[in-house]
């Protein structure tokens, strides 16, 4: 998501009204006020109560004597409630802020007091604060589109049957270590299975084989799956005419760059975040640098590792096959200068940095055209 500080101008409508929500899966709590120094009025709401909500909102301006098209500020925290709410607020007119948890300011103390009466309150004092001027509040997401949402459901949904294969993998194996087996999880498992024997040659108990046989069927209900989805998105490669296939397609024309990274790249980042630097991009894959710097000194703290994680795995490896398949390439010439006579830990580091690079790069290979200096690309 990408993070930008936010400040509104209100007076174009006179007095506006703000609003605060503190979300979770059974109640909302609501704050509302017109400015600081004024005590807020607090809420209870049933979970997505819309008509509540509105109700709330037109009983805050009659509370606070605004005419009832006095305009509406609000905010809540980007987390399980996604962006619909978000959306639905911007329908009824009301200017919303998804704001970056992480973004919020916190007490230091050991022992702080949190609840979600404390946590509206704040919300509903830093949105006054941003809404009045004041800079570097907190940072909000950019809400990506219902279109643009609904195409990082494929590969999302990928990357969890994949952990899901491996865990059913991993199952398997660690039953059959525990009786001193080892064996490949072929097509073939289930006739091997019956071939199997313990250390005395008698046969798996009854039990033992009939959860094996389970746990295979669910990994091979993963697995058609798998093959599925892949089969639906190499589909969509050749024949969707999409803005974000182009992209994908142009980002495969790079060697080392495969389906899966170049589909991640952009339907996460490229194909709807509307970067505006290297700085932003770095930062929301989680690839910008944190220093540490008090008085005479200072030190490194390594990557923020904040952000999109996805991206930041991908880009990782995306470079370790960028040095790979693109050696004669700036980049990995730059990696090998500096970091490929090192160790293996020098190495790693120095990869985290090409990674960064590279992101830049092929950020601006998509946007502007530029292809990263000495690049090849693949034969038909």
């Amino acid at each position: 998501m990408v993070t930008e500080t936010t400040q509104d101008n209100p007076t174009t409508n006179g007095q506006p009204l703000y609003m605060a929500l503190e979300l979770s899966n059974t109640k909302w709590r609501l704050g509302f006020t017109i400015g600081l120094g004024q005590p807020p009025r607090l809420r209870k709401l049933e979970a997505q109560d819309l008509e509540g909500l509105m109700a709330e909102i037109d009983w805050s301006k009659k509370r606070f004597g605004l005419p009832a098209d006095a305009a509406v500020l609000s905010c809540y925290e980007a987390g399980r409630d996604g962006f619909w709410l978000h959306r639905f607020l911007i329908a009824q007119g009301v200017r919303n802020h998804v704001v970056d948890s992480a973004s919020i300011e916190v007490n230091r103390r050991k022992r702080r007091a949190k609840t979600d009466r404390i946590d509206v309150g704040k919300l509903l004092t830093m949105l006054v604060r941003a809404a009045q001027g004041e800079s570097q509040v907190w940072s909000v997401v950019n809400p990506p589109s219902p279109e643009e949402e609904d195409q990082r459901q494929l590969h999302r949904d990928l990357m969890a049957l994949k952990r899901e294969r491996t865990h059913h993998i991993n199952r398997i194996k660690g039953l059959l270590a525990s009786q001193g087996i080892k064996m490949a999880i072929k097509t073939d498992f289930l006739t091997q299975l019956e071939m199997v024997r313990l250390w005395d040659g008698s046969r798996l108990g009854d039990g033992l084989r009939d959860r094996l046989e389970r746990e295979y069927q669910r990994y091979q209900l993963v697995q058609s799956q798998i093959r599925q989805i892949d089969q639906v998105r190499r589909e969509a490669i050749r024949s969707d005419e999409t803005a974000a296939l182009e992209q994908v397609r142009q980002l495969l024309r790079l060697k080392g760059i495969g389906v899966n990274s170049a589909w991640v790249y952009v339907m996460e980042f490229f194909a709807w975040r509307n970067f505006r630097n290297r700085r932003e991009l770095g930062s929301l894959a989680g690839l910008a640098p944190t220093p540490y710097q008090s008085g005479d000194g200072g030190r490194e703290q390594g990557i923020s590792k904040a952000g999109n994680r996805p991206v930041r795995a991908m880009a990782i490896e995306i470079a370790w096959a960028w040095v790979r398949h693109q050696p004669d390439s700036a980049l990995s010439i730059w990696y090998q200068k500096r970091f490929g006579h090192g160790n293996s830990r020098i190495r790693r580091i120095g990869i985290v940095a090409l990674a960064r690079k590279l992101l830049i790069a092929l950020w601006r290979y998509l946007e502007f055209g530029v292809i990263p200096e000495g690049a090849q690309f693949k034969q038909a």
